[in-house]
């Protein structure tokens, strides 16, 4: 009697460890679903799919050009030679412009009452490892969103006065805004602070850019609602800036 009590208890005692085996294996997988596809380690030829969650390359914080430096490198760059820009300039680039600085949320361009209206999103033409398309910057955990994957980098040059740079460059930094969320707070104030945000956040980009040895230039001459029909964004999503971003020739 006590020896087949003995058996079912040692059973019960492996399906325990079964069990908890299982949970963690479940939950780790889970894990990685949520922070995004680390891209870094995939294939070259990997299949990127419409809303899948890409995790960027870890950004520099630490970079060895001085901030002077910087400002005495930034200039107006309106063409690019034909390499591809990386993952982790990609990734440095967005961070520059609205990255997370501290456990509180606050980013690395400062925001009227922290409201933080600005939306960024990329157009690939070249890029190592993404296919062409829009992918939309989530500053929280450092991720991209596929949003659409094909190639629109004719139709928005059309759009932006037939400026070159736009096909030319290996990716297009959109700088979009969400003016009620600054407005809510400051009522019609809040469009004159949403437009010096995307000032300070213009110019993060233009001096990352300096300090990474690439090319860029501010674009603000385009026809508003040709641009926005052709990147097909929430029409709660104006958008106020485009910056092309290429390596130098």
């Amino acid at each position: 009697m006590l020896k087949r009590i003995g058996t079912i208890f040692g059973v019960f005692i492996l399906l325990g460890i079964i069990g908890f085996m299982l949970f963690n294996s479940l939950r780790g997988n889970s894990k990685e679903q949520a922070a995004g596809l680390n891209i870094e380690e995939s294939s070259e030829n990997f299949n990127l799919k419409e809303g899948e969650m890409i995790k960027l390359p870890e950004v520099v914080k630490d970079g060895q050009i001085s901030l002077e430096k910087a400002l005495t490198l930034r200039r107006s760059i309106r063409s690019y030679a034909s390499d591809a820009l990386s993952l982790s300039e990609l990734s440095q680039l967005l961070w520059s412009a609205q990255g997370i600085t501290n456990e509180r949320g606050f980013r690395t361009a400062p925001s009227a009452g922290a409201t933080f209206p600005l939306e960024m999103f990329v157009v690939v033409n070249n890029v190592n490892k993404l296919n062409r398309g829009i992918y939309h910057y989530n500053p929280h955990d450092n991720t991209l969103k596929v949003i659409h994957l094909k190639d629109i980098s004719a139709e928005l040059m059309r759009a932006s006065l037939s400026q070159s740079m736009i096909t030319e460059a290996g990716a297009v930094l959109v700088f979009g805004a969400i003016f009620e969320r600054t407005m809510a707070r400051y009522g019609e104030r809040g469009i004159r602070y949403v437009h010096n945000e995307i000032g300070h956040a213009s110019q993060n980009v233009h001096l990352q850019a300096a300090a990474l040895d690439l090319g860029t230039v501010v674009i603000g001459a385009y026809r508003d609602e040709e641009v926005e029909e052709v990147l097909n964004l929430d029409p709660e999503i104006k958008v106020l800036y485009m910056m092309p971003v290429g390596k130098l020739k």
